[in-house]
């Protein structure tokens, strides 16, 4: 009798990892490792950035050229697990550092082509376009 109910506890203990395994392996495509980032699965998805919205993830900006009309408020989202700038190659805008889930908004007022860059990082370089 002993050595059965140290089997079954076995057996059941089996079974209870196995189906650990399934449920773990189940919830773990493609789709749903995305949405821990943020992306939505697909660039532009339903968790990427919105219209006049840059995320800032991968150590780059998303997207890396953003076309909006003149009078157009810009909103940067760090996504990142790092701090960044957002930060105007012509002096125009410079958000300081923004940690991990911050955000900085900058309006353009005016017509133009903007690049900027991130400070600590300078190989992270983007432009904003205001028509």
């Amino acid at each position: 009798m002993k050595i059965l109910i140290g089997s079954k506890g076995r057996i059941l203990t089996g079974i209870a990892i196995l189906f650990a395994i399934f449920y773990m392996s189940s919830s773990c495509t493609k789709d749903s490792m995305a949405d821990m980032n943020g992306t939505g699965g697909d660039p532009g998805g339903p968790k990427g950035p919105g219209t006049n919205e840059v995320f800032i993830q991968d150590m780059a900006f998303n997207p890396a050229t953003i076309t909006v009309a003149a009078g157009t408020a810009i909103k940067w989202t760090n996504k990142d697990v790092v701090s960044h700038t957002v930060t105007s190659d012509a002096g125009l805008f410079d958000s300081g550092l923004i940690a991990t889930g911050g955000t900085f908004n900058f309006t353009f007022t005016t017509a133009g082509t903007f690049p900027y860059h991130c400070t600590p990082h300078p190989s992270m370089t983007a432009t904003v376009v205001a028509n």
